[in-house]
């Protein structure tokens, strides 16, 4: 087989795994794989960005760009309340620092997001962590 078809397999392979896992995840593990997503585009764009691949690194700033947008979009305004809001703010946020870090090549910027996404994600973490703990202490 040669690399070329060996490479292709392995894509498919993995589309497929995403797909799998997309279509059997909770809401929640669905918010916690766009943050992960955010945080794997940014780190990848890191890279290209200090290999000077900036087409590339365009590429996944943009797709970075998209995933915040989506997540934005997914905020329940109504029920979320001042939680939402802050949310949306530090999302707005976040994708005007990803366009200045595109536009000026500065990783130091895409750490700043990182770290932002980072925090986050640790607290919608906790909350499955709370909602496991709370079953399993309801089971005993």
């Amino acid at each position: 087989m040669s690399h070329v078809n060996v490479q292709k397999a392995l894509n498919q392979y993995s589309q497929t795994a995403i797909e799998t896992s997309i279509n059997s995840a909770s809401p929640h593990r669905l918010v916690q794989m766009l943050m992960e997503g955010v945080q794997d585009k940014i780190r990848i764009a890191r890279l290209q960005m200090e290999r000077r691949e900036l087409g590339e690194k365009a590429k996944n700033i943009t797709c970075a760009i998209s995933i915040v947008d989506g997540l934005r979009m997914s905020l329940d305004r109504e029920a979320g309340g001042d939680i939402a809001q802050n949310l949306d703010d530090i999302y707005d946020y976040m994708v005007r620092r990803l366009v200045d870090a595109n536009l000026s090549n500065d990783p130091a910027i895409l750490d700043e997001v990182t770290g932002l996404m980072h925090q986050i994600k640790e607290a919608w973490d906790s909350i499955a962590n709370a909602d496991s703990t709370a079953v399993v202490a309801g089971q005993e």
